[in-house]
């Protein structure tokens, strides 16, 4: 009965083990593919090719343009609302002065970063690296074999180019948005209440908390369009690319843009 229970508790650990060190390597490759992907991205070799270059606008029109109007309006939308909420919630607590300030901290700061990343993550990121996968898939079945810097430079770097651009471009302008409709909110369209609005826009953003805004923005739009390029280049087992759990692709990539906010979370409030 105890070497039962001791054999048992070793395939257990064993199990563990071997789960535990393919999720390591599975993070380390996406580290790794990460920072060649950052390299290929500031060389200026990765743009002589005029057919490169043009791969790349290509890429990045198509994670941008479809996306732009629809997510604009959604945003839109959801900033009325809730620096409806915000205001009206602060008006009836007599706290009126401290509503913008909330406003902007609550949604400029936290949410449009947020979901900006998921928004672009969902709609092209994710659909866009299984379709490169399966293209993939489908040259090898072929006889094809692209080489790993061929992969590299041809492939990922274009969309992963086109969906950090599309998450910075989403989220300025969707700021831009929620600010203005903050000052028309508050103020109407009079233009007597901008020397408060900026005042109590400038407070919010000192130096520090825009320069954690930013970073923060900036490792939204890498881990979006990292993330999923690392699954796309990553093998299987017998050596070759199958399309993997898209609920698994989507946790490794939400785990990853909650540990950056709450990074900056704590950068803002501690």
């Amino acid at each position: 009965m105890a070497l039962h229970f001791l054999s048992l508790a070793q395939a257990s650990l064993l199990h563990l083990g071997r789960r535990a060190r393919a999720r390591w390597a599975s993070w380390l490759r996406v580290l790794l593919l990460a920072a060649q992907i950052i390299v290929l991205a500031l060389a200026s070799s990765s743009y002589r090719s005029g057919r490169q270059r043009q791969t790349i606008l290509r890429h990045i029109y198509l994670a941008t343009a479809p996306l732009l109007t629809w997510f604009l309006v959604l945003s839109a939308l959801i900033s009325l609302v809730l620096i409806r909420i915000v205001v009206a919630t602060a008006v009836s607590y007599g706290l009126s002065q401290y509503a913008l300030e909330v406003v902007v901290r609550t949604l400029v700061l936290e949410l449009i970063p947020l979901y900006a990343a998921m928004f672009v993550a969902v709609r092209y990121s994710m659909p866009n690296a299984h379709g490169i996968r399966e293209r993939l898939a489908g040259l090898e079945d072929g006889g094809i074999r692209r080489s790993e810097q061929e992969l590299l430079q041809a492939v990922l770097l274009p969309c992963a180019l086109a969906a950090a651009f599309s998450v910075l471009l989403l989220a300025a302008l969707s700021c831009v948005v929620a600010l203005v409709l903050s000052y028309l909110t508050v103020y109407g369209l009079s233009p007597w209440g901008l020397s408060a609005y900026t005042h109590s826009v400038g407070k919010v953003f000192s130096a520090p908390v825009t320069l954690i805004f930013s970073l923060k923005t900036l490792f939204f739009s890498l881990a979006v369009a990292i993330v999923p390029m690392a699954a796309t280049a990553q093998r299987d087992s017998d050596g070759r690319y199958s399309r993997g759990s898209d609920i698994t692709e989507l946790a490794r990539l939400f785990s990853v843009v909650l540990l950056v906010e709450v990074v900056s979370l704590l950068g803002n409030y501690y």
